[in-house]
């Protein structure tokens, strides 16, 4: 399996030029093949990125020496990028907002490169990793900030500059992402909401938590105000206009920063204590167009989230149940099962017209969400045990048909059960099979009628 870990890097002054130099090669290349792609296409041919390749390696020698002096991986790599850019786009016809026509790239707008190992042996890669450092080819020894975490094969390399910082992801072939089985402490309900970030339920009334947003954008709004209101006052092409937009592209920076380590704490303490994680599925794209709430909806990363703890959970064991999008999840009581459809969005808290229960809005959506989760484990252990019961059944019929006697071994769960059957004077014995242990948790009323009995 394939592992990515993105990791700043420490380059000294030559570095950063040969990587400044990289980059520039591979924009070329990027922007020579798509114009050569246009110009093919329009003329009635059949463009490909392997031809292209072909093409660039015949001219560079003689047409641009300077590529040379980086690694051959650059420009090759942005041409597989622009092929698969193309199949992309066509593959994508009913869907521009996914699939965009490729566009040509402009200095300083995402600036990276690749090297690639290829199909070779680990002894003769051309990218290496030793502790803290990472060999890139026609480059050197490059100081790292912190070390890879999985181990194995390394893939790939691409180097990139963002906010005024290089950054090496780094592709391993491991088999090292299994992380530690969670601590069992049960099913617990999460809601997400704009006051507090998370409110957990792990069981009544009383075992609730709520976790803080940090809100990065939010605590920096005035800052970045100051330096967009001074980059928007140097002359255009200036050293100062530069380092002001530095400026800008590290507060950026910092925020999501920020909001990446917050969420990344959260979701790991989640994963690491409970096996079961009940969450809603947010209607993120539609609360973004409420221009009151966009703003903080975005700060958040609710949906950040949600990849978070699905790809955390299934190294660790841990099942993630979703709620659907229209379940009540606030309006209903968690006590006595009522829906209470005058809730609107203003209110924080509110008492069950029903049972006179006054309920914090985000813990009563988070125990809701709770008993959602154990409902739906009770519902796939049902099926389960109905398809023991059908191929119990199944069974006895088939073997009832097939001679005097049979015995068939069975397993429910931890336990074993003997079938045994007759045939006799052409009529079937009805099995003798009963699975007694087998109890139906379902009956014919609603899920949210049964929510009080959770």
């Amino acid at each position: 399996m394939i592992a990515v870990h993105k990791i700043a890097l420490a380059p000294n002054n030559r570095q950063r030029e040969l990587f400044v130099k990289s980059a520039g090669v591979a924009r070329f290349s990027y922007n020579w093949g798509l114009d050569r792609w246009k110009a093919l296409y329009t003329a009635g041919g059949k463009p490909s990125e392997a031809a292209l390749r072909r093409e660039l390696n015949a001219l560079k020698k003689d047409g641009f020496p300077w590529m040379l002096e980086v690694t051959k991986c650059a420009p090759q790599q942005a041409i597989k990028n622009l092929g698969t850019a193309f199949v992309r786009f066509f593959s994508g016809l009913g869907n521009f907002s996914q699939h965009k026509k490729p566009q040509f790239k402009k200095k300083g707008q995402h600036d990276s490169f690749r090297a690639d190992n290829g199909p070779t042996t680990i002894g003769a890669d051309a990218v290496l990793v030793e502790d803290k450092r990472v060999k890139v080819p026609k480059i050197g020894w490059v100081r790292m900030r912190e070390r890879v975490r999985f181990r194995g094969q390394i893939k790939s390399l691409i180097i990139s500059l963002h906010a005024g910082r290089w950054y090496a992801s780094i592709s391993v072939d491991t088999q090292d992402l299994l992380l530690p089985t969670a601590e069992n402490q049960g099913v617990v309900g999460v809601d997400l909401g704009s006051h507090a970030l998370a409110t957990l339920s792990s069981g009544d009334s009383s075992s609730w938590q709520k976790v803080l947003a940090p809100k990065p954008y939010k605590a920096s709004a005035l800052r970045l105000k100051r330096a967009q209101r001074s980059l928007s006052r140097k002359v255009k092409g200036s050293l100062n206009r530069r380092k002001a937009k530095w400026r800008v592209q590290k507060l950026h920076a910092r925020i999501g920063h920020l909001r990446e380590e917050s969420l990344h704490q959260l979701s790991h303490q989640l994963t690491k204590r409970f096996n079961v994680i009940a969450i809603e599925d947010l209607n993120v794209k539609g609360m973004m167009k409420n221009h009151c709430l966009a703003g903080t909806i975005a700060d958040l990363g609710f949906y950040e989230l949600r990849r978070q703890l699905q790809y955390k959970g299934s190294r660790r064991g841990v099942q993630i149940v979703v709620a659907d999008r229209w379940f009540p999840s606030s309006k209903l009581c968690s006590v006595c099962g009522h829906k209470y459809d005058g809730l609107t969005l203003s209110q924080r808290s509110w008492t069950c017209p029903s049972c006179a229960t006054t309920h914090d809005r985000d813990v009563n959506a988070a125990q809701n969400l709770r008993r959602y989760a154990i409902l739906q484990q009770a519902a796939q252990e049902d099926s389960a045990l109905q398809a023991i019961d059908d191929k119990t059944r199944s069974a006895s019929d088939i073997h009832s048909e097939a001679g005097p006697s049979f015995q068939v071994q069975l397993t429910a769960g931890s336990s074993s059960v003997a079938a045994c059957g007759e045939f006799s004077s052409g009529r079937k014995r009805k099995p003798t099979v009963k699975l007694g242990s087998v109890k139906q948790e379902f009956n014919s009323k609603s899920t949210i009628s049964r929510f009080a009995s959770v």
